[in-house]
This record gives C-alpha cells, sequence and structure tokens, in this order.
C-alpha cells in the first residue's frame, strides 16, 4: 500500500504532509510512491536515519542548513532521461544539461553532509566523472554546451564560421553534424554511469525527505516510537496536530491522553463530544506515521507493527455505489471481519458502528462484532454510544465532566455503560434552557416509571 493511496484517510494524514516541509517537488512523489513499510526491521532502518538528520537539523548551524535546504530546491524529476540513458539513447542538449546539473547537485550535496559527518547516511554516489565528461573546461557551470574541446574540427569549423558569415549556411549543416557525432559520444560515456545517476537521484530525495521529517519533528514536538515486541501498542502524551493547531487559533489548549491496547479488544465509551472520535483518528494517524516513518505525536510511543489498517468512521453513504450510511458502513466492516479471517497483525479502529440503525439492533450488532472479531489474531478498538455487555473486552470511558469541565483522559472501568452527559454538555454549550429542562424532566419522569 502506497502513502498515495491513504493520503485522505479521515485521519488527518494530509494535514500531516501538508505541513511537511519539503524542498522537492520531486521529493513529494517519492514520498507518496512509498510502500508502507511492515517489517520491524525496514521500520527500525529508516527511524535510524531519522534520528541521526534529527541530531543534524539540531547540532547545524542555520547557514548551513539554509545552504542545504536551498540546494535541494534544485532538485528535479529526470527519471524520463535517465532511462533514455539506460537504453543507449542518444541524449540531446537539454537532456545532458538535466545529468550535468543532478551531477552537480550530488556533488555539492555530498560534500555539505560530509562536512558533517552525514556521508555515509544517505549513500549519493560519486558523480566526479560525469562532471569531468559534461564539463571538459572544468567552468563548475550547471549548463551545458557542446563544447569546442570536445572536439578539434568543429572548433575549427565554429572559426571558420565567425571568420566568413556569409559561409554561414553551407557550414552549419556540417557543425550539426559533428555535434551530433559529439552527443552520440558522450552518450556512450554516460551509459556506465546510469545506475549511478539514478541512486544519486532518489539518495537526493531521501535527503530532502529526511530533512523535512527531521524539521517537522522539531517544530511540532513528535518523539521517536519504539516497536514493541510483544503486541502491545501504548502511548503518552498522545495528540492529534490538527486538532491541536485548530484550537490553539482560538486559544483553546489541547487535553493529551494516554492510551495503551493489545491484541485483545478495546471498548470506548463516553457522552458525545467526550473526545472518541479524536482518539481513533489519532491513533490511526499514529499507526500510518509509525509506518511510514514519520516522527509520532506524543510524549513517549511503543507501537505493534500491523501488515494492515482499517479506519471506519463516519458517514459512509456512497452516492456511486447507491449505498445508504448504513450500508456502507456495514460494507467496510464486514471487509474486517474478512480480513481478520485470513490475515495477521491487523489494526481496526471503528468509530460508532451501526449508529444511524435504531438502538436496540445497533446495540446488538456492536456487542456481536466484539465477539466475532475478539476470536481473531488482531488489534481492535472500537467506540460506541450504546450501552452493551463487552464481554472479554477491556473497557475505556472518556472521563467527561469534572467539576464543570470537560475532562478527556480515559479511564479504566469494568462494563460498557455509556455515561448520560448529553444534557450537561449540551448546558454547558448555552443551549436553551427550557428544551434542556424539559428533557430532564422526561428522563426523570422515565426512572421514576421503572
Amino acid at each position: 500500500m502506497q502513502l498515495k493511496t491513504v493520503i485522505d484517510s479521515p485521519c488527518g494524514l494530509r494535514f500531516m504532509l501538508d505541513k511537511l516541509e519539503l524542498q522537492s517537488g520531486f521529493a513529494r512523489r517519492c514520498l507518496l510512491d512509498m510502500e508502507m513499510l511492515t517489517q520491524a526491521a525496514d521500520i527500525q532502518a529508516s527511524y535510524d536515519v531519522l534520528h541521526q538528520f534529527a541530531h543534524f537539523v539540531d547540532a547545524t548551524d542555520r547557514v548551513h542548513l539554509s545552504t542545504l535546504l536551498f540546494k535541494l530546491q534544485a532538485l528535479k524529476d529526470i527519471r524520463t532521461t535517465i532511462q533514455n540513458l539506460e537504453h543507449h539513447a542518444t541524449l540531446d542538449d537539454i537532456e545532458l544539461f538535466e545529468v550535468k546539473h543532478l551531477a552537480i547537485l550530488a556533488v555539492d550535496v555530498k560534500k555539505l553532509l560530509a562536512e558533517h559527518g552525514m556521508e555515509q547516511v544517505v549513500d549519493i554516489p560519486d558523480l566526479d566523472e560525469v562532471i569531468t565528461i559534461l564539463d571538459p573546461d572544468g567552468l563548475k557551470m550547471a549548463s551545458f554546451y557542446i563544447y569546442d574541446s570536445y572536439c578539434q574540427q568543429l572548433k575549427d569549423l565554429r572559426s571558420k564560421m565567425r571568420q566568413n558569415p556569409e559561409l554561414n549556411d553551407q557550414l552549419l549543416l556540417e557543425a550539426s553534424d559533428l555535434e551530433l557525432g559529439v552527443r552520440i559520444d558522450l552518450s556512450k560515456q554516460l551509459h556506465h554511469y546510469a545506475t549511478a545517476i539514478r541512486q544519486a537521484l532518489l539518495a537526493l530525495a531521501d535527503v530532502d525527505i529526511y530533512l523535512a521529517k527531521a524539521l517537522q519533528m522539531k517544530q511540532m514536538g513528535l518523539c521517536f516510537p519504539v516497536i514493541s515486541q510483544d503486541g502491545s501498542t501504548r502511548f503518552e502524551g498522545l495528540f492529534h496536530p490538527q486538532v491541536k493547531e485548530a484550537l490553539a487559533a482560538v486559544g483553546r489548549q489541547y487535553q493529551p491522553v494516554d492510551i495503551s491496547f493489545d491484541l485483545k479488544p478495546t471498548l470506548i465509551t463516553g457522552a458525545n463530544m467526550g473526545g472518541k472520535t479524536v482518539v481513533l483518528k489519532t491513533l490511526t494517524l499514529c499507526q500510518y506515521l509509525f509506518q511510514f516513518g514519520f516522527g509520532i505525536p506524543a510524549t513517549s510511543a511503543h507501537l505493534d507493527v500491523k501488515s494492515h489498517i482499517f479506519f471506519c468512521i463516519g458517514d459512509e453513504q456512497s452516492v456511486e455505489k447507491g449505498l445508504s450510511s448504513f450500508a456502507a458502513e456495514m460494507k467496510n466492516i464486514d471487509a474486517v471481519i474478512k480480513a481478520s479471517r485470513n490475515e495477521r497483525k491487523l489494526l481496526a479502529l471503528i468509530d460508532e458502528p451501526a449508529r444511524t440503525t435504531n438502538p436496540t439492533e445497533g446495540a446488538a450488532l456492536v456487542a456481536a462484532l466484539l465477539k466475532v472479531l475478539a476470536a481473531a489474531d488482531m488489534s481492535l478498538l472500537l467506540t460506541t454510544h450504546y450501552d452493551i455487555e463487552p464481554g472479554d473486552a477491556r473497557c475505556l470511558r472518556v472521563k467527561g465532566f469534572d467539576n464543570g469541565v470537560m475532562n478527556y483522559s480515559l479511564v479504566e472501568v469494568h462494563d460498557g455503560e455509556v455515561p448520560h452527559e448529553a444534557l450537561n454538555i449540551a448546558q454547558a454549550l448555552d443551549i436553551d434552557p427550557q428544551w434542556i429542562s424539559l428533557a430532564r424532566d422526561i428522563i426523570n419522569k422515565n426512572e421514576r416509571i421503572l
């Protein structure tokens, strides 16, 4: 699964990518094409490199860092040119310029990294020989021209054209043939470096990506995760960067939460506006960030590697498929059930399933879903506003109103009963007092009857 296939997940992944200060469009394309890492060794290797770039960002003065970032802005996607070179095609002047420009950029970036002991962190091949081929006069300019020094016959012909402009028309064709011969010869020489040129292009994109990730960690206060060895996942100080930024914009503070889960189903209950959905969004976001090698929005994080991630949330209505919200939701959850019977190491996060049907059947569907998925070797987190029997599921509840203030902390409880705080929340929102008062009277009357 590539990053670009999940970027629009409602968990907020696009926000994180939009906040990533990549210097080149090519690096962004490489990042979007990245496959999700599903092996612990690959994830650890990625974070090992990111650790060194994070140290580089902290230890490097602003001038050197700005110089490196500025140079990376010149990185262009020349994969088509490289492919032509690999296939023994004769490159034109623009393509030869692209190769020369990349080679000079690679040498410059490699030198900047070497000054800080980073030359072995990302292996940028040595392209000095490519520069020598394309810069025979040693001008070190990122431009290309069929230089006179490539061919004495061409040099003599150009001199003759300058001295006898009236002969230019008849000499121009001869000069063009000689220039083509130079391009053919240069392309043959460069063909031997095609693999190194491609590796340098991708390595420079890696430098851009790792630098952007390291800077994002510093700017957002993200942490490095620890790879779990026992199948558990746990966070301290977990926060959602997009929600935190939105709250800060209106002068409000985000309340981080602590949460842990393993291969046992976890049921999260709480009143509406209690932050349950934000918790699931944040957990989904963190799992994706973890398996694509980003910093994690938490004080500390231990994550288990998953093979597949399922996030079922909100109004799943599909106009194209002619499905109602309920039908579309059922289809998505059914995909989770089917996958749980064929795959291992799944993570499923399901937000208030069956919310759009009647409470009796909805509660039954949620309770049954817990039982069905409890037998699978997977991590399941499910939020609900129904009072249900949780079975063997671990139960967490949003703490709720505490001294008149909403407390979004998660506390462990021993049943799936949902706290009745809707009227308190409505009152705190300054909703019409007559409406709230009449609702309280109806609840009290019903409780007396019972």
